[in-house]
């Protein structure tokens, strides 16, 4: 917080994200006291905790988030239990909010080639009426 106080005036917005950043439980407290400090706030989520979501709407301005597959897929996709109703209703959730975001995928090969991304697009303009939004994946080799 004291970063971001002397970041005043410099910036605009803060974003949460890295990792799933509703998988912390003081997500909405942090996100309220940056909104707080007068910065708006958006978030990168896939959607693993609706609840966790639902908290944070309020002081949201963007939400970015991703879509892995097709929702009869996830699973066996993300090879998470439940993954997909999870994120059907966080989708859910955001598409009613009012809220600007973006529905998102990344480029991975392996949606190209078994026709998933195509699956993915259909379900994204049928069940929230936007375009799926493709992120390109780095396929470098090149080490850090």
């Amino acid at each position: 917080m004291r970063f971001l106080g002397r970041r005043r005036g410099l910036l605009d917005a803060v974003v949460f994200s890295g990792g799933e950043p509703t998988m912390q439980p003081g997500l909405a407290d942090a996100i309220l006291m940056v909104r707080e400090m007068g910065f708006k706030v958006g978030l990168h989520t896939a959607g693993p905790y609706p609840d966790r979501l639902s908290d944070c709407l309020p002081w949201l301005d963007w939400v970015g988030m991703d879509i892995k597959a097709p929702f009869e897929e996830y699973e066996r996709i993300t090879g998470i239990p439940g993954s997909a109703a999870a994120s059907r209703v966080s989708a859910e959730l955001l598409r009613r909010s009012g809220i600007q975001h973006q529905f998102r995928t990344t480029l991975d090969p392996f949606l190209l080639e078994s026709g998933y991304l195509d699956a993915m697009k259909r379900m994204v303009a049928k069940e929230w009426g936007g375009e799926l939004v493709l992120q390109r994946m780095n396929l470098s080799t090149e080490k850090w």
